[in-house]
């Protein structure tokens, strides 16, 4: 994981500095002129050795110095206050309902497999599983916010305001994400469970009596759920990143928000701090689905 995030915050901060732009013409805008330029550039370190600029940000941040933002004239620290917790609580409560959802119409469609529901949920979760979370967002906002009103487009409550107002602005812009990764989680299960039930431990559970649901519950659950397991821990992470994107349509002031503010305003050390973030619970998420997944079966630990 370390290695794996150093590697991540090198090529971040690498990529920041040959992309096309720069974050002194940005700061002086109309007063530009090389010499402005080139007392900003020098005021802000940038005419360091980028490997320097690399070692000095890195050793700040793993101390808790995340550096100076470019734009707001306060500290990385001070601009995230408040956004993570938005991005955290959006992707919770997405992740929740995928498994929420997903899980018990995993489990009812394995049960009626061949049956019309069966039939009539598997063709309407291919559709559910094509469409991305922004197009939702958007469906979302038209239908419950601009006819039936169920919230304000572009409004906001703070948690410290109305906590249970807040997380009511969460719930369209969680179940535009949770959606289609629900429909993949469903899918996976139903495949997990119809797979186990053909093989010889599920014979001899039948041959002693056993009705399918007891069968079910008893022997299948266990071994179908270890891909749905690992899938489900590793979708917290694309959860996280896909709140970028619908967080721009809810107009939601969190991460990705920011993210996209700063990439804009060539806002670097903004947009290094949360991309490492952001990697991060990528890189935490896998390895958790892998201690999970050897903790439900250890028969991967011992292969």
């Amino acid at each position: 994981m370390a290695v794996t995030l150093l590697l991540i915050s090198l090529l971040a901060f690498l990529a920041f500095q040959f992309i096309p732009g720069d974050p002194v013409t940005n700061l002086l805008g109309s007063d530009y002129t090389p010499e402005r330029a080139a007392a900003l550039r020098h005021e802000m370190g940038l005419d360091r050795n980028v490997f320097v600029r690399y070692w000095d940000w890195l050793t700040g941040f793993v101390t808790g110095d995340m550096g100076e933002s470019y734009s707001y004239g306060m500290t990385v620290g001070q601009v995230m206050e408040g956004k993570g917790a938005v991005t955290a609580a959006l992707s919770l409560m997405a992740w929740l309902l995928v498994i929420a959802i997903s899980i018990p119409l995993g489990i009812t469609l394995s049960r009626y497999q061949g049956g019309r529901l069966d039939r009539v949920f598997v063709a309407m979760n291919q559709v559910f599983m094509a469409i991305p979370p922004f197009f939702l967002g958007i469906l979302f906002t038209y239908v419950f916010g601009l006819v039936l009103k169920l919230f304000v487009p572009g409004g906001f409550v703070r948690p410290e305001q109305d906590f249970w107002g807040f997380l009511g602005y969460l719930v369209f812009p969680a179940l535009a994400i949770a959606i289609p990764k629900a429909a993949m989680v469903t899918k996976l299960l139903r495949s997990s469970i119809l797979g186990q039930m053909g093989q010889d431990y599920v014979r001899t559970a039948y041959s002693r009596g056993n009705s399918r649901w007891s069968v079910l519950k008893k022997h299948v659950l266990r071994n179908a759920l270890l891909p749905v397991v690992t899938f489900v821990a590793m979708t917290l992470a694309d959860i996280v990143a896909g709140s970028i994107v619908v967080e721009q349509v809810f107009a939601l002031p969190g991460l990705g928000r920011l993210l996209l503010a700063s990439i804009g305003n060539r806002d670097y050390p903004v947009v290094q701090c949360i991309v490492v973030i952001i990697a991060f619970v990528v890189v935490f998420m896998n390895y958790l689905a892998d201690v999970v997944t050897q903790t439900i079966d250890p028969r991967i630990r011992l292969g």
